[in-house]
């Protein structure tokens, strides 16, 4: 089902689940601390990019650049040096990426 905006927005810049903002640099997100510059700003990424590739780029980035830094949030097989604790779990719920990606959609320029 379509995820919801705001919580998207709240896993986006919450440093338990997406902590994307660790990475990537937001100007809707201004008043939140700790913009990263690994990751390109994703101002306006609504408008570049189609909703399907950037479901891909959440849920594991590597599938579209194999050298890819971006972690993979919904694939739980065939990663390495993990915790136990996280082994066969995945970052984020299926809602939550749903709920990153509405938020992602809200990002036009």
């Amino acid at each position: 089902r379509p995820g919801d905006p705001a919580r998207g927005r709240r896993a986006f810049v919450d440093r338990n689940l997406g902590n994307c903002l660790a990475c990537h640099a937001v100007r809707a997100l201004q008043s939140e601390p700790d913009h990263g510059d690994i990751g390109p700003a994703l101002d306006g990424v609504a408008s570049r990019s189609e909703p399907g590739e950037l479901r891909l780029r959440v849920v594991d980035a590597r599938v579209l650049h194999p050298r890819s830094v971006m972690p993979a949030y919904f694939r739980s097989t065939g990663l390495t040096g993990l915790a136990r604790k996280h082994q066969g779990k995945t970052i984020l719920t299926a809602e939550q990426v749903e709920d990153v990606l509405a938020f992602l959609l809200t990002l036009r320029e």
